[in-house]
């Protein structure tokens, strides 16, 4: 039978629908499932800073006070930032991730609804095509009991078919609504995120940039020769000058006394020779006595 101008409106009707439904059970479930991605990189980014605030403590506790004092408030404000993104990853996912999980819900309902009129609409074919085999065959009875059938079903395909347009209607105004709604809320959660965020790194780069690089050298380089080890090498110092000082003195003395001994050896030969001279003198004396008793 070739269809009437309604059934073929109630046709491209249908069609527009299913492939309303069908476009939004698609989309909604893709941009579910990437929004939760997004939410598990975000918790793991989290959970990979965390990390990173532990060993920036770490290493602070091995450094100097006032650079430990700067990477400690650094690695503070790094924590409180992942603070911040722990309430950024449950806010959406109960402002975003669960609204889109909901249209599974909402999608079902619209496609038990239209395959509800669909049946009403069936009925209703079904018993038109029966009034008409049974005008054919002219028994009254049966043609008045047939009518009244098709009256019924028309009503219950009119009645469906109504609810249906209210109901779809609804939906596209429903998820017109919640596109904005969600899509509002996630640019709101990050924004808020980005904004408190911006304040925290604001503060962790003055407090990384407040260390004082020529305080911390000095501290470095006092921990190179500690106070301990400047005494004892100015004891070794002073010791090692006090030898030579000693060292000095022997050999001063030693030159001193050489120089006595040297002086009294010179005395003695000096002695010496003046006694063998007076010796030879009274033996040359001698002798002339001894010459001059002969004569």
């Amino acid at each position: 039978f070739l269809k009437t101008p309604s059934e073929l409106a109630y046709c491209f009707q249908t069609r527009q629908i299913q492939e309303n439904v069908t476009n939004v059970e698609k989309h909604f479930g893709e941009m579910c499932q990437l929004f939760a991605a997004y939410v598990r990189k975000t918790a793991r980014l989290r959970d990979k800073a965390d990390l990173l605030v532990k060993e920036i403590n770490l290493y602070a506790d091995t450094e100097t006070p006032n650079l430990k004092m700067g990477m400690k408030q650094f690695a503070d404000q790094l924590a409180k930032i992942q603070d911040y993104r722990q309430a950024e990853v449950e806010r959406l996912e109960a402002k975003v991730i669960e609204p889109l999980k909901c249209y599974g819900a909402v999608v079902k309902r619209k496609r038990e609804d239209l395959k509800t009129t669909q049946s009403a609409r069936d009925k209703e074919a079904k018993q038109m095509a029966q009034l008409e085999r049974t005008r054919q065959r002219n028994p009254s009875d049966r043609q008045i009991i047939a009518e009244t059938e098709l009256q019924r079903a028309t009503m219950d395909a009119t009645r469906t078919t109504k609810q249906l347009e209210e109901t779809i209607d609804e939906f596209e105004k429903q998820k017109i609504h919640d596109i904005k709604k969600i899509f509002g809320e996630f640019v709101t959660v990050e924004m808020s995120f980005h904004a408190k965020a911006l304040e925290v790194y604001t503060t962790a780069f003055q407090s990384i940039q407040s260390v004082d690089e020529e305080e911390n050298l000095e501290v470095f380089r006092t921990l190179l020769h500690p106070p301990d080890f400047q005494s004892r090498l100015e004891i070794v110092r002073a010791n090692s000058k006090t030898s030579l000082d000693r060292t000095g003195s022997s050999l001063s003395t030693s030159g001193t006394l050489q120089q006595q001994r040297n002086s009294s050896r010179q005395r003695r030969r000096e002695e010496e020779e003046e006694n063998e001279d007076e010796s030879e003198e009274e033996e040359d004396d001698e002798d002339e006595d001894v010459t001059d008793d002969e004569n």
